[in-house]
């Protein structure tokens, strides 16, 4: 049901909270604990990355940490081996894996990667740098697999684009603050001025809508909870939480629960019940 990843939020009226990380940074033992901790605090999705290199849409914090990642051998096997151990002992929080096309998926065939992110127990995929000739498949592949799908688009997409995104976003749609590197400061206007976007695709889709890139805040969800959004994305301050307490040697556990804790949840002004697009 399109609600699902956030409806504990939406219930509480309060903003959605998905954060972002790589598999294997912090390494793949210590992860298992920040995911425990995840699920205990109330985050409502991890957007746990397959590790790849030089992607063009992550600024330098998100790199180091996909290349300490790579260092300690996580690829797609490892990722989806993660998840399935640690699924069993949730009892909250969501898991949309974000796979890269060229690095993690091209060489299997969509039915066969649809079939094993969904065996893992991962609640959705979103695949980085799908080529646009190979969508359709991608789409039927995910469907047929019962696996739900997140698809990203910009304020400033062609239309053609946002249909598409609003129409296969099963598990949500992510809609990209900006253009530009993950982690470089907040966009024009402050994300509270995305208002007039997220009503838009309201009219086109029944699945949550989460705002990301440039949040790194309490300041910054509260700015996002104006725009009507469903839910927050926070990537790289986060990733950057873990990578000073690596460096610190201290516990990345305690140093992203502090992290967390100071987000809080800002409320929403939106009802429990709308009257959302179901295309």
């Amino acid at each position: 049901m399109p609600d699902e990843f956030f409806a504990e939020a939406r219930a509480r009226e309060e903003l959605g909270l998905a954060v972002f990380l790589n598999a294997g940074d912090p390494p793949l033992p210590v992860l298992t604990d920040l995911v425990a901790q995840l699920d205990a605090s109330g985050v409502d999705c991890l957007e746990l990355a397959v590790p790849f290199p030089d992607s063009p849409t992550d600024g330098p914090v998100v790199r180091r940490s996909a290349d300490r990642a790579l260092t300690r051998g996580v690829g797609l096997r490892e990722t989806l081996d993660f998840v399935a151990a640690v699924r069993p002992g949730l009892k909250r929080l969501r898991i949309a894996v974000l796979a890269d096309w060229s690095h993690s998926l091209r060489t299997a065939a969509p039915a066969d990667y649809a079939r094993a992110v969904a065996d893992s127990g991962a609640d959705a995929l979103l695949a980085h740098g799908l080529p646009p000739r190979l969508r359709p498949a991608h789409h039927e592949a995910l469907h047929a697999a019962g696996l739900p799908e997140v698809t990203t688009c910009y304020p400033a997409s062609a239309p053609a684009t946002v249909a598409e995104a609003a129409a296969h976003a099963t598990g949500y749609l992510y809609l990209v603050a900006r253009y530009g590197r993950s982690g470089a400061g907040t966009p024009d206007g402050g994300h509270a001025g995305l208002a007039p976007t997220v009503a838009a695709l309201r009219d086109l889709t029944a699945s949550p809508i989460a705002v990301g890139f440039g949040v790194s805040t309490a300041e910054d969800l509260a700015s996002v909870a104006r725009s009507g959004a469903d839910a927050a994305i926070v990537g790289s301050a986060g990733v950057a939480a873990v990578e000073r307490s690596l460096e610190a040697g201290s516990d990345p556990v305690d140093g992203y629960r502090s992290f967390v804790a100071a987000l809080g949840r800002p409320h929403t002004a939106r009802p429990k019940e709308d009257t959302r697009a179901h295309p």
